[in-house]
This record gives C-alpha cells, structure tokens and sequence, in this order.
C-alpha cells in the first residue's frame, strides 16, 4: 500500500504537495517548502513520507520497498530531486514523469551494484519522446515487458520512426528482445538447390536451363554460320581463281609462248633444223601456232596433253607416244593429227568449237609452212574412253580412206569432264612460210 501524508506532514494542507511539485522547475524553489537543508536543517534534508510515496508510486504493482540508501549506497531520491506521485492537471504530471525518469538515470549506479550480485536488475524506463499518448502512458509507469526467461533486460533506445512506432516503444513492447542481427547476403541459389524446391523452384531451374540450352544452340548456330560464311567465301574466291584469273595467266603464258616461237621461226629463216623428224620435241615443248580464225583464237601447240606442263598453262597439246595414244604430226604423208585443250578456265581456247561449221577453217603454223584444214564433223559427246576418234582414218568422223586428217578433242558439257566433245578437219592446203599467210588467215 501507497503511504499517504498525515497530519504534521509538510503536505497534509490542500494544495502543498501540488505546490511543491510545480515548484520543481525553479531551482530558486529547492528544497521544498518545509524541507531542511545545509547544516541549519533538521536531520540530512529529506522528508520520510516523501520517499516512501516515491518508491510505492515507482513500482505500485511490484509493492516494491524502498531499499536502504546506506546499504546498497543509492542515493535517495529526495537527493535526485525526484517529486512524488504526480496528482495534478496534465503539465503536472508531465514534469513529474520526467523527474522520474531523470531519478531513474541517476539510480544506474544502483542497478550495477545490484548486477554484481547476481540478482536480476529491472531494465530502466527511458524517458518518453513520442506524442501525447506516449508521455500519458510513461507517466502513468507503465513497465517494458522482460524476457519470460528471466535475463537481464535490455536498456530500451529512444523510439524512432512513426507515431505507431512510438507508441509500441512506450507501452515498453518487446523492451527484452536483443535486436536482430543482420542477415548475411544469401548466395544465389543453384540449379541444384532450386530443382530441391517446390513447382515454382523447379519451374524456374527448368526455364533457367532451357535458357541456357538456348544460348548453347545460339551460339553453336553462330559458329556454324560463321564456317559456312567462311566457307562460302574461300569456295567464292576459288571459283573467281578457277573462271578469271586462271584465263588471264593461262592466256598470257600462251601468248608469250606463241610470240616467242614465231620470234624464233623469223630469226632462224624457216630452217627448224629437221624438226620434221617424229619425236624431235620434247615433252612440253611448243612446235606449232593453231588458228581458229572464226573464234579468233591463236594458241601455241607443245608436245603431249600433259595438264600440269601444257594444258593448265593456256596451251593445246599433242597426242604423243609419252601419252600412249602416238598420232601424226602435220607435215607427214598421211595420218591423224590429234590435239587437246581445255573448254573451261586455264585459258579455255576450245570453249567455243561446238559452235564450227563444216567449211570452217583451222590452220597450223610450223616453222616452214601453214597448214589450212577444213572442219568436216562434229561428235557432240562420247566416252572418254573412245580412243578410236584418234585413228589414221577416224571412220566415226565419216572418213573411210587413209589422209591427212586433224581432229580436236575436249570436255563436255561445260565445266564437267563427263564426256569429251570431237572436231574433225580435212587439210585441203600446205603453204610455205615464204609465200606468206593462207587465205584463212589474211581475210
């Protein structure tokens, strides 16, 4: 139970207590009214009914007793300038909450001392900062709650935020709740460890790996593209290397090797030194020019059908005995003059004589004479393997008796190598050098 005043008191009359209360805040005031003090006072200065009312009013619901400031050396609180239970208008109690807390601060020293001990120690009312409500509810003492274990209480800190935030802090909610350590930053999860979760978990892993097959098959598509890219181009060039440029060194090897053999012819007077005897060229040799005057070509003829040192190099070669397939060279008495030369790239000077007509005339320049033949037939395609267009007399171009036959052979269709195009000629004329040019070549 709360002691009262009682008669005697210094606040028994109406109204002194309420006095001295508002007299607090002028510290011309201190001590109260019918208080000792200094050496002239009775006792040490403090009034026993006022102490008793302060510490029942402290803990009102605990009935806690004032403890004994001599034993545990706490300071009275007459001595902390704390009033008594506040029983007036609203500033009144107001001041006298924040007396108590002010005695409250002091009393620590008295809280520590009791911590030494082992004894549990109230955790201390801060003073109130929130709204209107929060200071009626701290001056009406309302206590923090403690932990249901029993450990120390946690001092609570100033309330910050909202006025809801504030009102939690005053009604003293959850005032022995240590605050919550910070949370480290969680890894992010693996695909592992979300295929282990529920539908929206696994949901997730599988869009997550279908994603990234995507971006797999994106990327090997990109690689993919870029070979064929890569590849298209190389084939690109390689065609432009097989149509164009073998045509343009091809053409100027042949040129130059044509140039150079009627050079040599004009120098050496039309004496070729018996170059009439078979087997007198060696293998890639140029001895003869062939004209075809109505596809303007002009083209040097060396010794066998050779690719690499003949036929790749713009020039028309002769079947020879290094070819297995020996035929007969212009100037002879009878036989079959057989040459080859490519249709297509490398200088292609048979391209176009699919395109001749009987009548036409192909012409052979040797040292010594020109030989004008007339075109006779055409076979469009046959095997290659039909050696027999290379007879003496090539009964399949409509020659039935021994003469002096020419016959051109090549590949068909264009591009291919399939089947070999034929071009047979009967000479009608053997000209001298030294009489100059055939008709054929002069119109």
């Amino acid at each position: 139970m709360t002691a009262g005043p009682r008669e005697g008191d210094a606040y028994y009359e109406p109204g002194a207590y309420q006095a001295a209360v508002e007299a607090l805040h002028d510290p011309l005031n201190d001590p109260l009214p019918g208080q000792a003090s200094g050496p002239g006072g009775q006792g040490d200065g403090h009034d026993e009914a006022y102490d008793e009312a302060y510490y029942a009013h402290l803990a009102p619901e605990a009935g806690a007793q004032r403890p004994d400031p001599e034993t545990v050396g706490l300071r009275r609180p007459r001595d902390l300038g704390a009033p008594p239970p506040a029983t007036g208008g609203r500033a009144a109690r107001r001041r006298a909450a924040q007396a108590r807390a002010a005695a409250q601060a002091a009393a620590q020293g008295y809280d520590e001392t009791r911590e030494l001990t082992g004894e549990a120690v109230p955790a201390a009312v801060p003073p109130p900062t929130g709204g209107r409500a929060a200071r009626r509810r701290a001056a009406q003492g309302k206590p923090s709650q403690e932990r249901a274990s029993g450990a120390h209480a946690a001092e609570a800190a100033p309330p910050e935020g909202g006025r809801a935030a504030r009102r939690r802090a005053a009604q003293g909610k959850g005032g022995g709740r240590r605050p919550a350590a910070p949370t480290p930053a969680a890894a992010p999860p693996t695909a592992a460890d979300e295929l282990s979760g529920g539908r929206a978990a696994r949901r997730k892993a599988a869009k997550t790996a279908a994603r990234a097959a995507r971006q797999t098959g994106t990327a090997i598509s990109n690689v993919i593209g870029e070979l064929f890219i890569t590849t298209g181009a190389l084939l690109l060039l390689f065609v432009v290397y097989q149509l164009w440029w073998t045509n343009v060194e091809a053409r100027a090897h042949a040129n130059g090797e044509a140039d150079r053999l009627t050079e040599q012819w004009d120098d050496s007077g039309g004496d070729d030194g018996g170059s009439r005897d078979p087997g007198a060229f060696s293998a890639g040799q140029g001895f003869a020019i062939l004209y075809i005057p109505t596809l303007d070509v002009r083209v040097p003829v060396a010794e066998t059908v050779d690719p690499a040192t003949v036929l790749d190099n713009g020039m028309v070669g002769h079947y020879s005995e290094a070819d297995r397939l020996p035929t007969a060279m212009p100037w002879e008495e009878e036989g079959n003059f057989g040459i080859a030369g490519h249709r297509n790239t490398h200088g292609e000077p048979f391209r176009y004589i699919n395109q001749l007509d009987p009548g036409d005339p192909i012409v052979i320049e040797t040292a010594d004479a020109f030989y004008t033949y007339e075109m006779t037939s055409r076979l469009d395609e046959t095997s290659p393997s039909n050696t027999e267009v290379l007879d003496p007399v090539p009964e399949q171009g409509g020659f039935t008796e021994p003469g002096r036959y020419i016959t051109l052979t090549t590949c068909t269709p264009e591009f291919t190598s399939t089947y070999r195009l034929i071009v047979w000629g009967q000479m009608i004329e053997e000209r001298p050098r030294s009489e100059g040019k055939p008709d054929a070549l002069v119109d």
